[in-house]
């Protein structure tokens, strides 16, 4: 049998590649080898910060709830245990945009978790 070796799959292979780092700086959206490196680490990157976003995006909006509470007299872990017994179910992105745009609704919000929790 003759040998096969795969020439229009390899190249094609190798084009798709070069398509995906397009954009790459040097050597790494041209060369086979170098672009298909860039493409691995580039693919690890975005499937690590993929994660990495969702604990970004909380940490902010614990920071802008926390400054929220203390304007109104609580503090961040306050505040939260009294909504909590207040059974008031928002979640931290709601209330984070709350503290953005609609100060007295979390003012008001600020006041029922202060009564709940006694503070």
């Amino acid at each position: 049998m003759t040998r096969v070796k795969g020439g229009p799959q390899t190249q094609r292979r190798h084009k798709r590649i070069i398509a995906q780092t397009k954009g790459q700086r040097g050597t790494k959206h041209n060369l086979f080898r170098r672009a298909n490196e860039a493409m691995m680490k580039s693919l690890w990157y975005a499937y690590r910060d993929r994660r990495t976003r969702k604990r970004d995006f909380r940490r902010l909006w614990i920071a802008r709830i926390n400054a929220a509470a203390r304007q109104n007299g609580l503090n961040y872990s306050q505040f939260m245990h009294g909504l909590k017994e207040a059974g008031i179910e928002l979640d931290r992105k709601v209330l984070a945009d709350m503290a953005v745009h609609d100060a007295e609704g979390f003012a008001s919000l600020a006041e029922a978790a202060r009564s709940a929790a006694k503070v």
